[in-house]
């Protein structure tokens, strides 16, 4: 076998990128995403790409967040892997996938080939996740009128919800972080992220009983992509009364009313109740997302 070629790309030979086939449609899944052409690397063998991929971060980000366009030829696991490997950003991957994938033999082969490739490069499986759109069409899910929601300026207040919320979490990225720092960075990670996100702060919403008693959070969120259901939590103590479903109807009535033409979300496929609670809410599975983390980081 000839030998491999890795080059980072730029805008002058960012052609190569799109010379790859594509049959897990990755296209369709970053409509709305902006890779930056020097984030692109592919690896050649007798000048044909037989693998790809495209690092991406929001648009003040000096350095990629993660790995979320990674494609293999068929027999070219290896190359992959050194794709990976030689990478200067050693980022969680995602891999997008067709809801279907499971159910297509060449589409589930070719899921399995990036699988190789992620593990002999060093990395784990993180955690499988459904992802959902929302369309006017599903019509807008009914408010059970059960909690009143209020906006709270006090990250403070949230910090310690968030606190709450994942000392009993199903949430993968959430016990990550747990296991790395407690349930203080578990909180960090997800308010650092919100303030990274464009939508504004003042979006975020407690949610009490009737009797004043906190019972949730919702964040309404803008990513880099669109309005998205960014966070559904309810505190341990009130769970086992459907609040969730409430939480996530409130929080698409507050996107749709903010110009929400589509809202998206996810959630872990282990995570019955909350899947659940989309399908009530009128949220379809559009793709699934296969997150894999370098082991190193598990050490580092």
């Amino acid at each position: 076998m000839t030998d491999l070629v890795i080059r980072a790309l730029d805008e002058s030979d960012a052609h190569l990128f799109d010379a790859h086939p594509d049959p897990l449609n990755a296209r369709a899944a970053h409509q709305r995403t902006t890779h930056r052409p020097h984030w692109k690397r592919v690896a050649l063998r007798n000048g044909t790409v037989v693998a790809r991929g495209a690092w991406w971060g929001g648009p003040d980000d000096e350095q990629p967040v993660n790995l979320n366009w990674f494609d293999v030829a068929e027999g070219e696991a290896e190359a992959g892997a050194e794709l990976l490997r030689s990478a200067p950003w050693q980022v969680e991957l995602e891999l997008n996938l067709p809801g279907d994938w499971r159910e297509h033999p060449d589409l589930a082969a070719a899921a399995e080939t990036r699988f190789a490739a992620a593990r002999a490069a060093g990395y784990e499986l993180l955690v499988e996740r459904f992802l959902y759109r929302w369309t006017p069409e599903r019509g807008l899910p009914e408010r059970p009128g059960r909690l009143r929601f209020t906006p709270e300026p006090d990250d403070a207040v949230f910090f310690d919800a968030l606190r709450r919320i994942h000392a009993a979490t199903l949430d993968a990225h959430a016990l990550k972080a747990i296991g790395e720092g407690g349930l203080d960075q578990a909180a960090r990670e997800e308010l650092e992220f919100f303030h990274w996100c464009p939508s504004p702060r003042e979006w975020w919403q407690l949610a009490h009983t009737p009797e004043g008693e906190l019972a949730g959070i919702h964040i309404p969120a803008h990513n880099p992509s669109g309005p998205t259901i960014g966070f559904i939590g309810v505190l341990p103590e009130h769970r086992g009364h459907g609040y969730a479903y409430d939480l996530l109807a409130e929080c698409t009535h507050f996107l749709v009313a903010h110009g929400a033409e589509a809202v998206t979300g996810a959630t872990d496929r282990g995570n019955f109740p909350m899947a659940a609670n989309f399908t009530k809410a009128g949220f379809p599975v559009v793709r699934e997302r296969i997150n894999f983390h370098p082991a190193a980081e598990a050490v580092s």
